[in-house]
């Protein structure tokens, strides 16, 4: 049996060879850099899209309202109210020697309303809004931003939750085998049958919408998938060599799962993860679009939808979301399919 130290190497050389596999298929590494370089860039939303600005200078002194509210005293105003510093008297009272605001790149917010459009909403594109609005007069350029954001991360939270529930799952079937297995198989054939819409329903009608509730409801059910893959890399491997000398030697069963099954089970867990982040944002997506998901106010691609769905005259609410939507997803299927490769023994 290979000693701590060489088994250290072989894992290190088995990731590099891994990764140059990965990056050799161009179309999945491009994907992979663009999804992260969008990624990046919507974690930072409220320096891009904000109805507040970045930077206020009034006589001599800085002020950052994108970091915390100011009352409209700060500025010269007559109320302890917060600014609004797209009012006329805003302006007014920074105008003069010295003073300036510098506002983002794109000065609405995800929630904001647009009180100063002329066309009935929903309006279309203009230089304003670039994107036109939605049927509340919010930017949906915003909108799109703040909800990609929201879409990723709740789609990488969730697939984090269901892999560890799934890795811990499937490894305890596939290690310990017998009655415990055929015990949590039947179980899982339970849970897999019981209807989702309809629990994500009941719940909806029961409990206030959230982004929480949504993502503790889906995480009871997205285990499932990954923990056959697992269970299957457990039961094939706990006959191996190596896991029989370690238990001949006293080796828990802890130590053994995490130390030595567990790493070399890990190949449909990292080839599945980019498909199962498109299966979560979708699964959002298409609650929202039905009116089950995260609260109206909430940036979303599925509300965007259904919006377009509601307006069909106003093309540019389901082309803005959808082109994101099918954008993500088409990144994401790249990436995931040359992982797959790169993890694939059968090719060099």
């Amino acid at each position: 049996m290979m000693s701590g130290m060489e088994q250290s190497g072989t894992a290190v050389s088995r990731r590099k060879r891994n990764w140059q596999r990965f990056k050799r298929s161009r179309r999945g590494y491009y994907s992979l850099l663009i999804f992260l370089t969008l990624f990046v860039i919507s974690l930072f939303a409220e320096l891009i899209s904000n109805d507040v600005p970045l930077v206020v200078r009034f006589e001599g002194n800085y002020y950052f309202p994108v970091i915390k509210s100011y009352p409209e005293t700060t500025f010269g105003g007559d109320f302890e109210t917060e600014t609004d510093y797209k009012d006329p008297l805003f302006r007014e009272l920074i105008e003069g020697k010295g003073n300036y605001v510098l506002f983002p790149l794109i000065p609405h917010d995800y929630n904001s309303i647009n009180f100063e459009i002329d066309d009935p909403v929903p309006s279309p594109p203009t230089t304003d809004n670039l994107l036109g609005t939605d049927d509340r007069g919010r930017d949906v350029l915003a909108r799109v931003i703040y909800g990609f954001r929201l879409s990723v991360l709740f789609g990488l939270a969730l697939t984090a939750m269901g892999t560890v529930i799934g890795i811990i799952a499937g490894g305890i079937q596939g290690f310990l085998g017998g009655r415990v297995d055929l015990t949590f198989q039947r179980f899982i054939e339970i849970w897999g049958a019981m209807p989702e819409l309809y629990l994500l329903i009941i719940f909806a009608s029961i409990f206030q919408p959230s982004v929480l509730l949504l993502f503790v409801l889906l995480s009871l059910f997205s285990w499932m998938g990954l923990s056959d893959y697992v269970r299957a890399e457990f039961l094939r491997g706990r006959n191996m060599e190596y896991v029989k000398a370690a238990k001949a030697l006293g080796v828990g069963s802890i130590t053994i799962m995490w130390r030595h099954l567990l790493p070399n089970s890990m190949t449909p867990v990292i080839t599945f993860l980019p498909f199962r982040i498109s299966a979560a944002i979708l699964a959002l997506t298409s609650l929202d679009f039905l009116g089950l998901g995260v609260p109206p106010s909430t940036p979303s691609l599925g509300e965007l939808l259904a919006q377009g769905k509601a307006n069909i005259d106003a093309w540019w609410l389901s082309l803005s979301s959808f082109s994101v939507l099918v954008i993500t997803l088409i990144l994401l299927i790249f990436i995931g399919e040359a992982l797959r490769d790169a993890y694939d023994p059968r090719k060099k």
